[in-house]
C-alpha cells in the first residue's frame, strides 16, 4: 500500500497529531484521511503511542485485522465507556437467548397442534375391527385366573406392553 503522502494529503492519524505524514508512515494503511473519526476513537481509547508500539510488533499481515479490532473496541467504548464490546456482546447474547426460548416455545406448540391432530383424526376414523377376545393366563383346574383381552390398544403410536402378552414377545405368553 501506497503511503497517503504521495496523494499530497497526511493520513488521519499524521492530520489528528498534527504531524507531517512520512512515506513508511505505520498508521497511513490503516488510517485513510476519509476516516479520521477511526484514528480519534482508538486514539482517545488506546493512545497513539500504544496503536504504533502494537503495529510495529505485528507481521504486516496480522496489522490490518488488529487496527479493525481496535477500532471497533475503540468505537464501542466511546458508545458505552463502562462496558465497551463486552456489552454489545452480553446484549447480542440475551437475545440470542430470547429467541431460542422463542423457537423451543413455537416447537412445543407445533408438536403439541401435530399430536392433536393425529387424535383428531384417529376419533375421526372409524375404530379398527375388534379381533376375537384371547385367553390369556393359566387355567389350571378349571379355576379361574385368566382373563380375557384384545389386543388393540386405543394409541396412535406403537405400543409395546412390558407384559408377557404372546404379541410382543415371540417366546410365547398364549
Amino acid at each position: 500500500m501506497a503511503s497517503s503522502s504521495s496523494y499530497n494529503s497526511p493520513c488521519a492519524a499524521c492530520k489528528f497529531l498534527r504531524r507531517k505524514c512520512m512515506s513508511g508512515c505505520i498508521f497511513a494503511p490503516y488510517f485513510p484521511p476519509e476516516e479520521p473519526q477511526k484514528f480519534a476513537n482508538v486514539h482517545k481509547i488506546f493512545g497513539a503511542s500504544n496503536v504504533s508500539k502494537l503495529l510495529n510488533e505485528l507481521l504486516p499481515h496480522q496489522r490490518e485485522d488488529a487496527v479493525n479490532s481496535l477500532a471497533y473496541e475503540a468505537e464501542a467504548r466511546v458508545r458505552d465507556p463502562v462496558y465497551g464490546c463486552v456489552g454489545a456482546i452480553t446484549f447480542l447474547q440475551r437475545q440470542v437467548d430470547r429467541l431460542q426460548k422463542e423457537l423451543d416455545a413455537a416447537n412445543a406448540d407445533l408438536f403439541r397442534y401435530a399430536y392433536n391432530g393425529m387424535h383428531a383424526a384417529a376419533d375421526a376414523a372409524p375404530p379398527p375391527p375388534n379381533p376375537p377376545n384371547r385367553r390369556i393366563g393359566h387355567d389350571v383346574g378349571g379355576g379361574g385366573g385368566a382373563f380375557y383381552q384384545t389386543p388393540y390398544a386405543p394409541y396412535p403410536y406403537n405400543y409395546h406392553s412390558p407384559w408377557n402378552d404372546g404379541y410382543n414377545n415371540p417366546h410365547g405368553g398364549l
